[in-house]
This record gives C-alpha cells, sequence and structure tokens, in this order.
C-alpha cells in the first residue's frame, strides 16, 4: 500500500478515541505494508523515539479498502475501510495507568480541544461538548468516569458535539486495564449525519488504543481508526484533516496543549 498525498480537508469527523501527533511529529506520505497494532508481533509503523514522536501514516479506500482483512486483536469483524489512520508515539507520562485512566474517562474535558483547521489555515475549537452517559440510550447525564469504573471489559457511553458533524453517541469499551497495558475501543452508537446526509452509519467509525508501559515513565501509544466501506464518500481522502483531528486527541492524553505549534499537516 502506498499513502496518498496529504492536502485535503475532511468534511466528516474522526471521534474521540482516536488521540494523535505531538509537536516534532512526522506524518508520512508512504506505507509499504498493512498496519499491524502490538499483539503479538511488531508493531507496524514502528514506535518512534520520544523526540521524534509519532508518526502517522494514513490509508484510503483506492489501496485495498474494499478487502482490507483488520488483525484480529482489532476485533473488527467486517472487512474493508473508506480512510484508515494509525498513529504510533512513545511519550512520558509519570502518574501511571491510573493517571492515563482518569484522562481517558474525563469526557467533560474533551470540550474545547482545538486542531489545526486547513480550509480556513487557523487553530479551531473541534470539540464544542462532550460528557458521560449513564448508558446507551444517551438520555442520561453523569460525571466523568473514574478509574475504578473502567474495569476490563465494561462498556461505558458518551456524547460528544464535533464543530462539524454534531452530536454523536460513543460506546467505549474497556478491554485491557492493567499497570503496565491499557486498550480501549470506540466506536458510535448512532447514525452521524452532517446536514441531513447520512455520513456513517452505527459502527461506522471505529478505532482501537493500546497503551504499553516501557519504561517507568515512558509509554508506547498505537492507535488505528477506520471510517466503514459504507461510508459517505464525501468522507474519502481527507488525509491532512483527519490526521490533525487526531494530532489534538493525542496532544490531549499526554497533556500537551492542543493548539501548539506547529500543527502535524499545515
Amino acid at each position: 500500500m502506498s499513502n496518498k498525498p496529504l492536502y485535503r480537508r475532511l468534511s466528516g469527523v474522526i471521534p474521540l478515541v482516536v488521540f494523535a501527533t505531538i509537536l516534532s511529529g512526522a506524518v508520512s506520505s508512504r506505507a509499504d505494508t498493512a498496519p499491524q497494532p502490538p499483539c503479538g508481533s511488531a508493531a507496524f509503523p514502528p514506535y518512534p523515539d520520544t523526540e521524534n514522536s509519532p508518526a502517522v501514516r494514513t490509508w484510503d479506500r483506492a489501496e485495498s479498502g474494499r478487502d482490507w482483512k483488520p488483525p484480529a486483536c482489532t476485533g473488527w469483524t467486517e472487512p474493508g475501510f473508506t480512510t484508515l489512520v494509525v498513529t504510533v508515539a512513545r511519550f512520558r507520562h509519570a502518574s501511571g495507568a491510573e493517571g492515563l485512566l482518569r484522562r481517558i474517562g474525563a469526557i467533560s474535558e474533551h470540550t474545547g480541544i482545538r486542531y489545526w483547521s486547513t480550509t480556513h489555515k487557523r487553530w479551531q475549537t473541534l470539540i464544542i461538548n462532550a460528557y458521560a452517559l449513564s448508558d446507551a440510550s444517551g438520555d442520561r447525564r453523569r460525571e466523568d468516569f473514574s478509574p475504578g469504573e473502567m474495569a476490563e471489559g465494561k462498556n461505558l457511553y458518551f456524547q460528544q458535539e464535533d464543530n462539524l458533524s454534531g452530536k454523536g453517541t460513543y460506546r467505549m469499551r474497556i478491554r485491557s486495564a492493567s499497570p503496565d497495558r491499557l486498550v480501549f475501543d470506540t466506536e458510535n452508537t448512532g447514525t452521524m449525519r452532517y446536514f441531513l446526509v447520512t455520513m456513517f452509519r452505527p459502527g461506522g467509525m471505529q478505532s482501537v488504543t493500546f497503551l504499553d508501559r516501557e519504561s517507568k515513565d515512558v509509554w508506547r501509544y498505537y492507535s488505528i481508526t477506520r471510517t466503514g466501506r459504507d461510508a459517505n464518500l464525501f468522507t474519502a481522502g481527507y488525509e491532512a484533516s483527519s490526521i490533525n483531528r487526531s494530532v489534538a486527541f493525542y496532544r490531549y492524553l499526554a497533556g500537551i496543549p492542543t493548539d501548539k505549534e506547529p500543527p502535524a499537516s499545515p
């Protein structure tokens, strides 16, 4: 597979589950193989060092997207994609797994996350509002999730309002929660629309994030996100914007200002 040039703007939305790049991060415009999460084999793309983190790679439906078979450890059973984004990094974090769980569960703090708009050439607010939900119905707000609630196998729900696609409800599942490894996935539970046009059907936006402790205060980060192969064609081909949105979420998780210069893809 080879990636296309990163210059166009996504009109859909990448949800809060993909957390992308850091200040000095590199964006690759080519890829020689399919992504491989860290599940019993070497990760691809490989992890950069902390000074050169992260690396971001994208694929789109033109690159065998309809027939791609997801790695088994993603838990995704349907083949194919419209857009596929992978971000890998090493970052320093001194509060351990509990601190990272607290950061992941602090849904309300996603409000105000900023990203670089490739269309307007300025920093803009990406997440207008976000809050945790008591259940899948989406009707009852609650306080942010505590680390104690984020146990392995637990399903949690939240609502998020994106600056383009409006409100959406998401499920977050905790797959692993140990002192040295955190794994969680997310997907939209309802149809996502833009000006009444269906962009993504339920489950049309999915991500899995792997966090592995490498040393006392260094963690490895691998996030893979896809939009399904039946996503609206208007959402395809806008790699630069999808990367910048992922940049914002990664920076949030790593404790870096989300609008810190320079943007990953200007």
